[in-house]
């Protein structure tokens, strides 16, 4: 049997209001009380997608009482062209227009089932924030590329730094949270994939670092959130990368 207990009325005001600055810190870094209002696209030129992957999509939390959209698929394109295509008509619709931000998520990624909810904590400081995946094949790259405190310019594959947001010049887009302001700033196209060779010699860009480069140097900045391990799922030889 318990003891009788004097109740002290002044000590009743609840875990999070005598944490009160913990419990503020908290709600800054996820920014739940900001809109975070998303449109989810997914290029996929053959339209076919892994249940693999899509298990994992399945899984992703979303932000409680935000409004996110999608994936919206752009089947039959080119991704360059898809990724094109998405922009434009997001941009011309009048609702998703006014929407804050575009997630992307490649047809062979597979985000961790908190991912989103980082990236929004992630791209405070930043334009563009992805997770952390690498090309397929035991030679696989990070596709975190260029420091931005190197001179001249580049994208070279950086080393990842664990468990941070890491500055870059470049990204791959399997997992992107973007502003969409960006593209009300920077003139189309915003996604192009090139191989040429003119006068001044050979190009080759894939759309993703087509589009970094350009909106580098409109003072745009990026980052891979490390803490986001994202899977590269090759479903050839049944293998995550």
């Amino acid at each position: 049997m318990s003891n009788p207990t004097a109740i002290n009325p002044n000590a009743n005001e609840g875990y999070h209001n005598i944490n009160l600055d913990e419990s503020i810190k908290r709600l800054q870094q996820a920014r739940s009380y900001q809109d975070l209002s998303t449109v989810w696209v997914c290029p996929t030129p053959q339209g076919m997608i892994s249940t693999k992957v899509v298990g994992t999509w399945i899984g992703l939390m979303r932000p409680m009482n935000q409004k996110v959209y999608g994936p919206i698929f752009v089947e039959g394109k080119e991704v360059g062209a898809a990724y094109q295509a998405a922009v434009e008509m997001i941009l011309a619709n009048p609702e998703l227009s006014t929407w804050k931000y575009m997630l992307t998520v490649e047809e062979d990624n597979c985000p961790p089932p908190d991912g989103l909810l980082k990236l929004y904590e992630g791209i405070e400081k930043f334009d563009c924030v992805a997770g952390l995946y690498w090309t397929k094949g035991e030679g696989g790259q990070p596709m975190v590329y260029g420091n931005p405190k190197s001179m001249p310019k580049n994208f070279i594959p950086q080393v990842p730094q664990p468990e941070c947001l890491q500055e870059c010049n470049g990204l791959g887009m399997g997992f992107n949270l973007f502003r969409l302001e960006m593209f009300k700033r920077m003139p189309p196209p915003w996604f192009r994939t090139v191989q040429e060779f003119n006068g001044a010699g050979a190009r080759a860009y894939t759309q993703d670092l087509w589009f970094f480069e350009q909106a580098g140097r409109q003072g745009f900045r990026f980052a891979c959130d490390t803490r986001i391990k994202v899977g590269h799922w090759d479903q050839q030889h049944k293998m995550m990368w």
